[in-house]
């Protein structure tokens, strides 16, 4: 569905985009992560034919950025970041306007914004003034509008910004229906990791202007070292006796590497589900034991260049406790 080769973009002395290509397939979430001046916004207003690389080229539905910006624009739809509904009009009227806008055909216009209004829940409210919406019901009406003219490439920039959990589990909710009932490509920036690995089929970690990663979630997460346990010691514990244990777990095949500071035994391994009793069969006067599986925040700190946290709880921390562990 896109097609990006050896997109460059650059300001003067900046590089916002370096020698970028990337293909993107059709009924696919596909999420752009990366740290603030990545060179993402950069890309999508490129896809969207509203700035022109400075070299290389893009095909999207077929149509060539550079060739046919308007076949483009016509099979584009965007949800730009910040609101840009009307909140004196209607969530009908929104709708209505972009339809006009589009050259949406009278004999199906109506239908079409009635399909689009039920897709996103709105039908009962169609004739509220947007100012009336809460912030997910804007966020759900600028989807319907963008969807309106039936594009087969919609971007989404950070589409749950500033929701509560709740409106935001609902908007994953229409996201994934988008593509099932719509037959619609979706491109995701978002800086909500978990949100990036509910919704996308693939991810495209950016840095610098240069992809870093590509891949599914799942397989990201499998590039990180392995899950992180961490084991905490009754007070008395004898400390040579702790890192005479650290050598011999060092020597088991799921472990990768163990350390010990502050009374804290710190151990990656490979599925700590299944190895932490044999871990264990190792060790005495254990106090608590956590673990936690690697997450898409652990990799994003890695790609964008910062050092990792064994403190950090930014995707709900670690995933298993067991505290006051009793060996008997």
């Amino acid at each position: 569905m896109i097609s990006i080769k050896n997109v460059t973009k650059t300001y003067g002395n900046l590089t916002a985009l370096d020698n970028l290509s990337l293909d993107v397939s059709e009924n696919e979430v596909f999420g752009l992560l990366g740290p603030n001046g990545a060179g993402k916004t950069t890309l999508i207003h490129i896809l969207a034919t509203l700035i022109k690389p400075s070299s290389g080229y893009a095909v999207v539905n077929g149509n060539n950025i550079l060739d046919d910006p308007c076949k483009v624009r016509s099979s584009i739809g965007v949800v730009f970041q910040a609101p840009s509904s009307d909140d004196i009009l209607t969530g009908y009227e929104n709708i209505k306007v972009h339809a006009l806008l589009y050259g949406i055909p009278k004999e199906w216009r109506e239908k079409r914004i009635s399909e689009v209004l039920d897709l996103v829940g709105l039908t009962s409210r169609k004739d509220d003034q947007v100012k009336k919406y809460s912030g997910g019901m804007r966020r759900r009406l600028e989807i319907a509008r963008g969807l309106v003219h039936k594009p087969r490439v919609l971007f989404l920039d950070e589409p749950t910004l500033g929701l509560d959990p709740s409106s935001r589990d609902n908007m994953w909710q229409y996201i994934r229906k988008l593509v099932e009932e719509e037959n619609v490509t979706i491109i995701l920036t978002t800086h909500y990791m978990e949100e990036a690995d509910q919704l996308c089929d693939r991810i495209c970690f950016i840095n610098n202007g240069r992809i870093t990663a590509v891949d599914s979630p799942a397989k990201l997460k499998e590039t990180l070292s392995g899950d992180t346990i961490r084991i905490r010691f009754e007070d008395n514990v004898n400390q040579s006796t702790v890192l005479s244990k650290i050598e011999e777990l060092s020597l088991l095949d799921f472990v990768h590497n163990a350390s010990y500071n502050d009374n804290w035994l710190v151990i990656t391994v490979n599925n700590a589900n299944k190895n932490i009793p044999k871990i264990l069969s190792y060790l005495d006067n254990v106090n608590w034991i956590e673990y936690k599986k690697p997450t898409l925040n652990d990799l994003f700190l890695q790609v964008a260049g910062n050092p990792m946290d064994d403190d950090d709880d930014a995707e709900g921390g670690f995933m298993e406790r067991y505290a006051r562990y009793d060996k008997s």
